[in-house]
Protein backbone atom coordinates (compact mmCIF):
# COMPACT_ATOMS: atom_id res chain seq x y z
CA UNK A 1 0.00 0.00 0.00
CA UNK A 2 1.31 3.42 -1.18
CA UNK A 3 0.04 6.84 0.54
CA UNK A 4 0.51 9.74 -0.68
CA UNK A 5 -0.32 13.47 1.00
CA UNK A 6 -2.64 16.18 -1.13
CA UNK A 7 -2.34 19.86 -0.36
CA UNK A 8 -3.26 22.07 -2.42
CA UNK A 9 -2.59 24.55 0.07
CA UNK A 10 0.01 24.51 2.83
CA UNK A 11 -1.58 25.77 6.10
CA UNK A 12 -3.09 22.83 7.04
CA UNK A 13 0.37 21.20 7.50
CA UNK A 14 1.38 23.25 9.84
CA UNK A 15 -1.97 22.12 12.48
CA UNK A 16 -1.00 18.15 11.65
CA UNK A 17 -3.02 17.28 9.37
CA UNK A 18 -3.64 17.06 5.24
CA UNK A 19 -6.22 18.12 2.97
CA UNK A 20 -6.62 14.42 1.61
CA UNK A 21 -4.77 11.21 1.26
CA UNK A 22 -4.73 8.79 -1.57
CA UNK A 23 -4.00 5.08 -0.60
CA UNK A 24 -3.15 3.01 -3.82
CA UNK A 25 -3.50 -0.89 -3.88
CA UNK A 26 -5.38 -2.69 -5.90
CA UNK A 27 -7.64 0.32 -6.29
CA UNK A 28 -7.02 4.69 -5.52
CA UNK A 29 -8.90 5.92 -2.92
CA UNK A 30 -8.95 9.22 -1.60
CA UNK A 31 -9.70 10.72 2.16
CA UNK A 32 -10.76 13.94 1.44
CA UNK A 33 -10.22 15.56 5.31
CA UNK A 34 -12.85 18.25 6.31
CA UNK A 35 -13.67 20.82 4.19
CA UNK A 36 -15.06 24.09 5.50
CA UNK A 37 -15.30 27.66 3.53
CA UNK A 38 -12.03 28.41 3.95
CA UNK A 39 -9.34 30.37 1.29
CA UNK A 40 -5.89 29.30 0.17
CA UNK A 41 -5.03 31.14 3.56
CA UNK A 42 -6.94 29.18 5.63
CA UNK A 43 -8.98 32.27 6.89
CA UNK A 44 -12.73 31.73 7.11
CA UNK A 45 -14.88 33.23 4.34
CA UNK A 46 -18.64 34.20 4.33
CA UNK A 47 -19.63 34.76 7.69
CA UNK A 48 -23.50 33.54 8.17
CA UNK A 49 -24.20 32.49 4.87
CA UNK A 50 -24.51 28.82 5.10
CA UNK A 51 -25.21 28.79 1.25
CA UNK A 52 -21.98 30.32 0.00
CA UNK A 53 -19.68 28.33 3.04
CA UNK A 54 -21.53 25.08 1.26
CA UNK A 55 -20.43 26.46 -1.98
CA UNK A 56 -16.87 26.91 -1.42
CA UNK A 57 -16.53 23.82 1.17
CA UNK A 58 -17.35 21.75 -1.90
CA UNK A 59 -15.13 24.02 -4.27
CA UNK A 60 -12.36 22.97 -1.68
CA UNK A 61 -13.17 18.98 -1.69
CA UNK A 62 -12.76 19.54 -5.47
CA UNK A 63 -9.42 21.14 -4.99
CA UNK A 64 -8.30 17.85 -3.24
CA UNK A 65 -9.48 15.89 -5.15
CA UNK A 66 -8.37 17.37 -8.78
CA UNK A 67 -4.56 17.26 -6.75
CA UNK A 68 -5.32 13.77 -6.89
CA UNK A 69 -6.65 13.63 -10.58
CA UNK A 70 -10.26 12.86 -9.94
CA UNK A 71 -13.53 14.93 -9.56
CA UNK A 72 -16.84 14.47 -8.31
CA UNK A 73 -17.72 12.05 -9.86
CA UNK A 74 -15.22 9.84 -8.13
CA UNK A 75 -16.68 10.87 -4.57
CA UNK A 76 -18.61 7.49 -2.93
CA UNK A 77 -18.96 9.09 0.40
CA UNK A 78 -19.95 12.36 1.50
CA UNK A 79 -20.48 13.34 5.07
CA UNK A 80 -21.87 16.17 5.84
CA UNK A 81 -21.61 18.51 9.26
CA UNK A 82 -23.33 21.58 10.28
CA UNK A 83 -24.06 23.20 12.78
CA UNK A 84 -27.56 24.22 11.75
CA UNK A 85 -29.39 21.48 9.86
CA UNK A 86 -32.76 23.79 9.35
CA UNK A 87 -30.66 26.36 7.78
CA UNK A 88 -28.72 24.32 5.74
CA UNK A 89 -31.54 22.22 4.24
CA UNK A 90 -33.09 24.96 1.96
CA UNK A 91 -29.37 25.21 0.60
CA UNK A 92 -28.78 21.82 0.03
CA UNK A 93 -29.35 22.00 -4.00
CA UNK A 94 -26.29 24.18 -3.84
CA UNK A 95 -24.46 20.47 -3.36
CA UNK A 96 -27.22 18.36 -4.99
CA UNK A 97 -26.75 20.20 -8.19
CA UNK A 98 -23.78 19.69 -8.66
CA UNK A 99 -23.20 16.52 -7.90
CA UNK A 100 -26.22 15.86 -9.95
CA UNK A 101 -24.24 17.86 -12.86
CA UNK A 102 -20.99 15.54 -11.69
CA UNK A 103 -23.67 12.67 -12.37
CA UNK A 104 -22.98 11.24 -9.02
CA UNK A 105 -24.88 10.40 -6.07
CA UNK A 106 -22.65 9.08 -3.34
CA UNK A 107 -23.63 7.68 0.17
CA UNK A 108 -24.24 10.46 2.58
CA UNK A 109 -24.67 11.61 5.86
CA UNK A 110 -25.59 14.67 7.39
CA UNK A 111 -25.22 15.94 11.06
CA UNK A 112 -25.79 18.17 13.38
CA UNK A 113 -23.13 19.24 15.42
CA UNK A 114 -22.83 21.99 18.48
CA UNK A 115 -19.93 23.75 16.48
CA UNK A 116 -17.00 22.88 14.01
CA UNK A 117 -12.99 23.46 14.68
CA UNK A 118 -13.41 26.85 12.84
CA UNK A 119 -15.61 29.63 14.60
CA UNK A 120 -18.47 30.81 12.52
CA UNK A 121 -18.14 27.76 10.34
CA UNK A 122 -21.48 26.52 9.78
CA UNK A 123 -21.10 23.53 7.38
CA UNK A 124 -18.19 20.94 6.52
CA UNK A 125 -17.70 18.41 4.10
CA UNK A 126 -15.55 15.18 4.26
CA UNK A 127 -15.46 12.91 1.12
CA UNK A 128 -14.09 9.60 0.35
CA UNK A 129 -13.05 9.03 -3.48
CA UNK A 130 -12.10 6.19 -5.74
CA UNK A 131 -11.17 5.60 -9.38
Amino acid sequence: MERVALNPVTWSIEMGFNQGEVVSGHTRTVFVSGQTATGADGAPRHAGDIGAQLALSLDNVEAVLGEAGMTLTNVVRLNVYTTDVDALLPQYGVLAGRLAAAEVAPVTTMLGVTRLAIPGQLVELEATAVA
